[in-house]
């Protein structure tokens, strides 16, 4: 195995993360491949990175995947959202391997916050094993310090606003990629038809906020 850091990015979440992810570990001397699905995956893949396009059956991705891991050059797989079928084969792959695995998955206050695990998240993440006891002492024991959280967590608007475009390109793209299936359950069109409805409510929803946020301010109800 080579001596260099060489990652693969598989599916990112919607919008330019793993884009800024990628450029940021090319900045730091490691070579990156992307390696991408559908239309949207197409649409926010190409940023200097390697990049390839999988449109093969479902049921070749493991064969593929594994030649391409043999080839020595992957030192390190990341991914969002560990319970994607792709992703299941590809933590599978790569640990057998013994490579890095570094999986986002979304915050439970999202979309600000991503969590971020090696080897597993959720229900095989290491906090599993661990008792709060362990956990505690691991967080006293490690010198970093943690930033203050923000007043705002973000702007849901990207979120809207990317998860629209991301689903809009999927569409798209569908000649291009005819053997793509989603992950959830709800079709693409769906999906992207619920993001639009989203984002084009926003403004008034943000305005019924506000003047509901008023009424109860100056309502003189009592509060603490």
């Amino acid at each position: 195995m080579t001596d260099q850091r060489g990652f693969l990015m598989l599916q990112g979440p919607h919008g330019p993360f793993f884009r800024q992810l990628a450029r940021f570990l090319r900045q730091a001397g490691c070579t990156v491949e992307r390696v991408g699905f559908n239309g949207g995956d197409l649409a926010f893949g190409h940023d200097g990175a390697a990049y390839t396009a999988f449109d093969g059956l479902p049921e070749t991705w493991e064969a593929w995947l594994s030649e391409r891991l043999d080839a020595g050059d992957i030192t390190d797989v990341v991914l969002y959202g560990e319970p994607r079928a792709v992703h299941e084969t590809a933590l599978r792959l790569a640990k057998a391997r013994g490579l890095r695995t570094h999986i986002f998955e979304e915050g439970y206050l999202r979309p600000y916050w991503v969590t971020y695990e090696r080897d597993g998240s959720n229900g095989h993440s290491r906090l599993m094993s661990m008792s709060v006891a362990d956990i505690v002492a691991a967080l006293g024991a490690d010198p970093t310090e943690l930033p203050e959280a923000p007043a705002r967590w973000g702007e849901m608007r990207q979120h809207v606003f990317y998860g629209a475009l991301y689903h809009a390109c999927v569409m798209a793209g569908r000649r291009r990629f005819p053997r793509y299936r989603s992950h959830r359950r709800i079709s693409v069109a769906r999906e992207f038809r619920l993001y639009l409805r989203r984002l084009l409510l926003m403004p008034i929803h943000s305005v019924q906020r506000n003047l509901s946020s008023r009424r109860l301010k100056n309502g003189g109800f009592p509060f603490h």
